[in-house]
């Protein structure tokens, strides 16, 4: 039986009627894991003994039938700035190499009592800072579909880790775009939900108010059933919203007659590859085949959202990891004269050049002098563009677009122009700095056999409509795992 093929709610639904045990399962994920590591490295940690310890108790408690949901016994993997207790959590920077937190992210508590098994901790770009997953501290991740292309990020190592099936699901986190982009180039299935839908309670801030973890899987149904798990109100954080449902899989009926869907010209304009404008532009006809109403619109203020992202991110960026200083917890240097040479040189080892590099640029911004030029005009650009989104909604249900202007990129192109990779986020960042849902899933291959993503984007709390019409094209779509993901 090719175990790791199946979805999370199939291999749940497995386990549920006795047709394999938990532990088996996991033996087989953690085989895969040790066989494919060596040529993605999409784990900073993995945790065998932990993982196999948590299925045997999981798998007596769903004979009891203690546990009945549909990801009951189902390993999954964590991105490594959410905080597990007793387990490494790094964010895959040496100033945090070290660090053991006490407590467990909400999100992550959510899973388990779900009965998800935990594998282990994915790599990302440090702090989340980067599109290509190359600023680890812990080595790069490596693109499955090709080992000479990047994963995407900063939620790399997570979708690189569910497209080689060394997981049935995991979770990432995404402040301009960090699960849309990488799943894109990974070809799986990743959605941001709407700001304070899931809660952020033990994930470690890049952006306080851009950040939102959200589920990747194999397909729509694996992340409607991920996020209806992980999504809840939670008074340990001041951001959570109390929703009125939490219901994301009753919509998941391939039904998109009426629903109306705008293509926004603005995302199809210059700098756009051509493959990924006719696979993108296909699903649209795809779904107004189906009886969707698809037509053109104007979004406007596409130019203004990178730099209102870039100074926003990292004015708060600089302020949340101000607490890293080698005092309390991780990186502290070896050799030091006095207190502030202690930060200093403490700071200087621990962090990488991109997170030095976004940390004195929100020092700037938020500088006397400069605050109201570049900060201040910042967030007013920023409500500008959710007023554009709101006008947009007020005629359409769904945005549709491209998730990244390309397919993935080679290793070590990105690095060499920071400008060029922060250019890759356009798509993406508006849905965070508006606080809306938006979701990714593959549409086509281009020719050197590298995934496109289709890019769907709802209004606040709506997460329902991109469901709706993911599902409706996934339906529609001939798509192949990647070759990477046959079992070892």
């Amino acid at each position: 039986m090719e175990l790791l093929q199946n979805t999370a709610l199939d291999i749940g639904k497995k386990i549920a009627a006795g047709e394999v045990g938990v532990v088996e399962v996991t033996r087989a994920a953690l085989a895969q894991i040790a066989a494919r590591e060596k040529d993605i490295n999409a784990y900073v940690t993995v945790d065998e003994e932990g993982a196999l310890a948590q299925a045997a108790a999981i798998q007596e408690k769903i004979d009891k039938k203690e546990l009945t949901g549909p990801l009951a016994g189902v390993p999954v993997a964590i991105k490594d700035n959410m905080c597990t207790e007793g387990l490494l959590t790094t964010c895959s920077s040496k100033i945090l190499a070290n660090f053991v937190p006490t407590y467990t992210a909400e999100a992550v508590c959510n899973l388990t009592k779900a009965g998800a098994v935990i594998l282990g901790k994915t790599n990302m770009d440090e702090f989340a800072m980067g599109s290509t997953t190359e600023t680890s501290a812990f080595g790069v991740t490596r693109n499955p579909w090709n080992t000479e292309h990047v994963p995407g990020g900063s939620s790399g190592g997570t979708c690189a880790a569910v497209a080689a099936n060394e997981c049935f699901l995991a979770l990432g986190s995404d402040t301009g775009g960090s699960i849309r982009q990488p799943a894109s180039f990974c070809g799986v299935t990743g959605i941001k939900p709407t700001y304070g839908t899931v809660s952020r309670y033990g994930l470690i801030a890049y952006g306080s108010s851009l950040d939102q973890i959200g589920p990747v899987g194999k397909n729509v149904a694996d992340c409607a059933a991920a996020l209806e798990v992980i999504a809840s109100h939670d008074p340990k954080d001041s951001t959570s919203v109390k929703r009125d449902s939490y219901d994301f899989t009753s919509m998941l009926d391939g039904d998109v007659k009426g629903l109306k869907i705008g293509i926004p010209k603005d995302y199809f304009s210059e700098g756009l590859q051509p493959e990924v404008k006719k696979a993108v532009l296909d699903a649209a006809e795809a779904l107004a085949k189906q009886g969707a109403e698809v037509s053109e619109f104007e979004l406007s203020l596409v130019d203004y959202a990178i730099p209102a992202y870039y100074v926003i991110a990292s004015a708060e960026a600089s302020s949340n990891l101000e607490r890293f200083d080698g005092v309390k917890y991780g990186h502290r240097a070896a050799e030091y004269e006095g207190l502030h040479n202690m930060y200093k040189r403490s700071r200087s080892e621990g962090f990488g050049a991109e997170v030095k590099r976004r940390i004195m640029l929100g020092s700037f911004v938020l500088s006397s002098g400069y605050y109201d030029a570049y900060y201040l005009k910042a967030l007013r650009t920023k409500a500008l563009i959710k007023q554009a989104f709101d006008k947009a909604f007020g005629e359409y249900d769904v945005i549709l677009g491209p998730a990244a202007p390309t397919t993935a990129p080679k290793l070590g192109e990105s690095l060499k122009d920071p400008i060029q990779m922060y250019l890759g986020d356009i798509y993406t960042i508006s849905v965070n700095l508006a606080g809306l849902p938006g979701l990714s899933l593959p549409c086509g291959m281009d020719a050197n056999g590298l995934p496109i993503g289709v890019q769907m984007i709802g209004d606040c709390f709506k997460e329902a409509n991109i469901l709706r019409a993911a599902y409706a094209y996934e339906q529609l779509r001939e798509w192949k795992p990647c070759p990477m993901a046959e079992e070892a």
